[in-house]
């Protein structure tokens, strides 16, 4: 099982990145798959999901109207695009997988930096 995750970076305040999350070793149309994010100093956060269904939600309430979760099953990918990026969005950003239907189906990419600096 792997969740690689890219696209993140050194980007100015106001400008935009779109992060990228591809799996393999599981069915990923099975899994809600979300993304968070964990601050230097701070506790991971739920930042958005997206359902094995298709539903998505904005979790965190600081980048709701600026962030979108999507994912598309055919490449087994699911993508964060942030716009609007502010300093207090620099963290190390991971993907995660779950299998709501069973215990013990739980995975973790190895996260991507986003810093947001001018």
């Amino acid at each position: 099982v792997q969740l690689v995750e890219s696209g993140g970076g050194l980007v100015q305040p106001g400008g935009s990145l779109r992060l990228s999350c591809t799996a393999s070793g599981f069915t990923f149309s099975s899994y809600d798959m979300s993304w968070y994010r964990q601050a230097p100093g701070k506790e991971r956060e739920l930042v958005a999901r997206v359902t094995s269904a298709g539903g998505s939600a904005i979790k965190a309430n600081s980048v709701k109207g600026r962030f979108a979760i999507s994912r598309d099953n055919a490449k087994d990918t699911v993508y964060l695009q942030m716009n609007s990026l502010k300093p207090e969005d620099t963290a190390v950003y991971y993907c995660n997988a779950v299998y709501r239907r069973a215990p013990g189906y739980d995975y973790w990419g190895q996260g991507t930096q986003v810093t947001v600096s001018s």
